[in-house]
């Protein structure tokens, strides 16, 4: 079965370009993976295709309603396949590669998108299975969040990379080092040098300059 994600928001325009770029749109036309931006507004009711009103409790800004989002679930959702559901959130539980690992097991994964002051809490009640935030920090919406997970869960897909060790291999990926520092052509700069080693073709010696140049890690639970 295809993978399939669907990132559901208010701005679905600054989602494809990213989705069709690059590795993601070549798993894509691959047929390894399909990604799809939905438009939140689609799943309204009302003539003007209301998303959003006034806090309740007052507070300054607007919350993404809840109608909306189950409408838009409800409809996307394969009943055929294992899902998942993800809020992208500022309070959600910080992503790590282990997540992704761990995600790309899921036949479907559906991402909701907040903007504004956030989205009401029943959606992440009643309606995801887990909140996840890609840092500590805030971004004016779970767009860029929802494209860090597609990413590193796509590539994670068997056929997706080129060469099938590169997932494994990359850094914080689940060995006790993260990645060790990578040299290209030329082999001098401005007086910046290649270390030797990397240029000695014995692999057995550039396999121990990797390891003893990789930052130590504790795989992320």
């Amino acid at each position: 079965m295809k993978k399939r994600y669907d990132i559901i928001t208010i701005f679905p325009d600054a989602i494809t370009p990213y989705t069709t770029a690059s590795i993601l749109g070549r798993a894509q036309r691959n047929n390894h993976v399909r990604i799809t931006a939905h438009d939140l507004r689609d799943y309204t009711t009302d003539t003007h295709r209301t998303v959003d009103d006034t806090p309740y409790g007052g507070g300054a800004g607007m919350v993404l309603k809840v109608e909306p989002f189950d409408r838009a679930v409800r409809a996307i959702r394969n009943r055929h396949a294992s899902v998942r559901t993800i809020v992208l959130s500022a309070k959600g539980r910080a992503f790590t590669q282990n997540d992704a690992h761990r995600l790309a097991q899921y036949d479907q994964i559906i991402l909701l998108c907040g903007r504004y002051e956030g989205i009401d809490e029943r959606v992440a009640e009643h309606i995801a299975d887990e909140e996840l935030r890609i840092g500590d920090y805030v971004l004016t919406g779970g767009e860029l969040g929802a494209l860090v997970i597609v990413d590193s869960i796509v590539r994670l897909l068997p056929g997706v990379l080129g060469n099938a060790q590169s997932a494994e291999q990359e850094s914080h990926s689940k060995t006790t080092f993260a990645e060790h520092p990578h040299y290209t052509a030329p082999a001098e700069y401005n007086g910046w040098t290649v270390p030797d080693v990397l240029r000695s073709g014995d692999h057995a010696a550039i396999a121990r300059w990797r390891e003893e140049h990789s930052t130590p890690q504790t795989p992320s639970r």
